[in-house]
C-alpha cells in the first residue's frame, strides 16, 4: 500500500492530477445541491479545495501557481470572446443607462470597501479587503487580478510577501451569494412589486419595440421612380429595404441592382417594422399576391457561413445579385434576424437567407460553406494567438498620475481586453474567433475549475482558524455590507427614479455582480427573458471594471 499512500500524500505529476481531479469533480457534484433554492455551482470547487488543503493535501508551489494562472486566463479569455461581439453595442440606447447603473454598483462597492478599510485599518489590510470585496461581489476574476497585482509588487520589491487574500474571498463568498438574492427580494418588498403586472408590461413593451423583419407585397405606382434601377431607387429611399422577388407580366424573377423597375411591378419587400409606412409610401401601395407560385422557380434557403474567407466581408462585397441572380434577404446571428443591408458585415456562424434558382443556390452554398461540421472545428490558432497578445498587452506598464508604480493589466486584464477586441474586430485581421456555445462554456468551466481548485488548495491550511477568529467574523460583516448596500441603493434609484421594470432591474443588479446564481433566481421568478437580456447587457463592462478596480485598489493602497 506504499504506492497508494505515496500517490495520495506524496508529490509528483500523478499526485497533482489525482488531487485536482478529485477536488474539481467533488466540487462540481456538491455544487448542484441547492441551499434555500440556490446552488453555488462550480464555485463549490473552492470549498472542496479548502477542505483538502486543511487536511494537508498540497501541490508544489510553482506547479500550483502555473495551473492557477493558466486556468484564470482560459476563463477570462473565453468570457471576452463571448461578450466581445456585443460589448460596444451594449452602450447604445437603453443599454447606456443600464451600464451606468451597473457601473454605479461597482463604484459604490469599491467606495464601501475603502470606507471599511479606513474604519478597521488596524484589523484588516487593504489586500485582504480586496479579497473580501471580490468574494462579496462573487467575482473570481477580480480575485485573480488582485493576486496578479500583488505578485507584481513582490517582484518589484515593494512588498516582501503577498498575503493570502483568497481567505477573505472564501469567507465572504457564501454570504455574498445569498446577500445578492436577499437584496433583490428586499427591493421587491419595498416597492410592493406585482410580478404579473411587471410581466405584462414587458410583453407589451416587446410587442411595441420589436424590430423583426416585416414582409410586404407592394405594387409600384410612384411615377417619380419608375424607369430607374433598383440600386438608384434604394439610394433615394428614406428607409432601407430588400427587394427579394419581382413579378412582372405574370413572370417571377429575382431583381438585381441594375434591374429597371416599371409601373405596375409587384415587389416582395423585406424591411423593418418602423419603416413599413415610409417604404410603402415611397414605392407605391400594398397589394396581395400568392408568392408560393414562385416556389416552382425559386427557393428560399438558410445557408450557414462556414468558409473562413467570408468572415469580415459585407453583403455588397459578395455581389451575389449580379453574379448569380441570388438575393440575400436577412441574416440570423445568435438567434436574432438582421436585415441584409449592403454594409452588414458577415461572420462565420451567420445563417444567411437567400432566394434564387436552385442551381444558383447550390453555387452560393459552395461559396459560403454550409458545412456544419466546420463550425465544430476549433480555431486553435486564433485562440492561442489571442492569449499571446493578451499576455503581451497585460505586461505593458501603464503610468498613471498618483500611483507610485506603473499599472499593468496583468494576466487577468490583458487577455480580457484582447478577447473583447478580437471578439468584435477579429475578422479585420483574418482571425476566426467563432466558437460554439458549448465549446466556449467548456473552456470557461475548465479554466475557472482549475483556478478555484488551486486557490482552495493553497489557502485551506489557514481557513478554519481564520473563520473562527474575530477578524474572520469582521470580514464576513464587511463582505455583507459591500454586497447589500450598493445593490439596495442602486435598486432604489433604478425603481424610484429611472422607472426600470422589476425584471430588467434584477437582471441588471445580478449582472453588476456577475453572479450566475442571482440570475438563476431572477429567471426562476420571471416568465420572460428580460433578466437575462439586462444581465448580458451590463456583464461585459461590469466584468472589466471589477478586474481593473481590484488591481487599482492594490496598487494605490499597498
Amino acid at each position: 500500500m506504499e504506492w497508494f499512500q505515496s500517490l495520495l500524500f506524496g508529490e509528483g505529476i500523478a499526485h497533482t492530477i489525482l488531487l485536482y481531479a478529485f477536488v474539481i469533480s467533488a466540487g462540481v457534484l456538491l455544487g448542484k445541491i441547492k441551499f434555500f433554492g440556490v446552488s453555488l455551482g462550480v464555485t463549490f470547487v473552492l470549498f472542496v479545495g479548502l477542505f483538502m488543503g486543511h487536511f494537508g493535501f498540497s501541490v508544489e508551489h510553482n506547479v500550483l501557481h502555473f495551473i492557477r494562472e493558466f486556468g484564470l486566463i482560459l476563463f477570462i479569455f473565453s468570457i471576452g470572446l463571448q461578450v466581445g461581439p456585443g460589448f460596444f453595442s451594449s452602450f447604445k440606447k437603453g443599454g447606456m443607462t443600464m451600464n451606468l447603473m451597473a457601473a454605479t454598483v461597482v463604484l459604490l462597492g469599491v467606495a464601501a470597501a475603502i470606507s471599511l478599510y479606513f474604519m478597521f485599518s488596524d484589523r484588516i489590510t487593504m489586500p485582504m479587503m480586496v479579497g473580501v470585496l471580490s468574494g462579496a461581489v462573487t467575482n473570481t476574476p477580480g480575485l485573480g487580478a488582485a493576486q496578479e497585482a500583488l505578485r507584481q509588487l513582490v517582484e518589484s520589491g515593494s512588498i516582501n510577501k503577498a498575503p493570502d487574500i483568497a481567505l477573505g474571498y472564501a469567507v465572504a463568498y457564501p454570504l455574498g451569494v445569498t446577500g445578492i438574492i436577499l437584496s433583490l427580494i428586499v427591493v421587491r418588498i419595498i416597492f410592493r412589486v406585482d410580478l404579473q403586472k411587471e410581466n405584462e408590461d414587458i410583453v407589451n413593451a416587446n410587442n411595441t419595440k420589436q424590430e423583426k423583419p416585416e414582409f410586404l407585397t407592394i405594387r409600384l405606382t410612384n411615377t417619380e421612380i419608375e424607369g430607374r434601377t433598383l440600386l438608384d431607387i434604394k439610394k433615394m429611399s428614406p428607409s432601407q429595404f430588400v427587394a427579394s422577388r419581382i413579378m412582372r407580366g405574370g413572370e417571377f424573377s429575382v431583381p438585381v441592382g441594375n434591374t429597371v423597375l416599371q409601373h405596375g411591378d409587384v415587389l416582395f419587400i423585406i424591411t423593418t417594422k418602423k419603416s413599413v409606412t415610409s417604404v410603402t409610401g415611397f414605392l407605391g401601395e400594398q397589394t396581395e399576391l400568392d408568392w408560393k407560385q414562385s416556389d416552382n422557380i425559386f427557393v428560399s434557403r438558410r445557408i450557414v457561413i462556414t468558409q473562413d474567407n467570408i468572415n469580415g466581408k459585407t453583403v455588397s462585397e459578395l455581389n451575389f445579385r449580379s453574379s448569380l441572380g441570388v438575393n440575400i434577404t436577412r441574416i440570423n446571428r445568435s438567434g436574432i434576424d438582421l436585415l441584409a443591408t449592403p454594409n452588414l458585415v458577415l461572420q462565420v456562424g451567420d445563417r444567411v437567407m437567400v432566394v434564387g434558382e436552385i442551381d444558383a443556390i447550390k453555387k452560393v452554398e459552395d461559396l459560403l460553406g454550409n458545412t456544419l461540421k466546420r463550425l465544430d472545428h476549433p480555431h486553435i490558432f486564433s485562440f492561442f494567438t489571442g492569449i499571446l497578445l493578451g499576455v503581451l498587452v497585460g505586461s505593458i506598464p501603464l503610468f498613471i498620475p498618483g500611483i507610485p508604480m506603473p499599472v499593468k493589466l496583468g494576466l487577468a486584464g490583458g487577455p480580457l481586453v484582447v478577447a473583447i477586441l478580437l471578439g468584435r474586430f477579429g475578422y479585420k485581421i483574418k482571425l476566426i474567433t467563432y466558437t460554439t456555445q458549448s465549446a466556449n462554456l467548456m473552456l470557461r468551466e475548465i479554466g475557472i475549475s482549475l483556478f478555484l481548485a488551486s486557490v482552495g488548495i493553497a489557502s485551506g491550511g489557514n481557513f478554519v482558524e481564520t473563520v473562527i477568529s474575530s477578524n474572520g467574523l469582521l470580514w464576513i460583516l464587511c463582505g455583507f455590507l459591500i454586497t447589500t448596500l450598493p445593490l439596495l441603493i442602486v435598486g432604489f434609484i433604478g425603481r424610484k427614479f429611472v422607472k426600470f421594470n422589476y425584471y430588467t432591474l434584477i437582471g441588471l443588479l445580478s449582472g453588476s455582480m456577475t453572479d450566475p446564481p442571482a440570475l438563476a433566481y431572477a429567471n426562476s421568478i420571471s416568465e420572460n427573458d428580460a433578466p437575462a437580456v439586462a444581465y448580458s447587457t451590463v456583464y461585459p463592462l461590469t466584468m472589466f471594471l471589477r478586474v481593473i478596480s481590484a488591481q487599482i485598489l492594490i496598487l494605490i493602497f499597498v
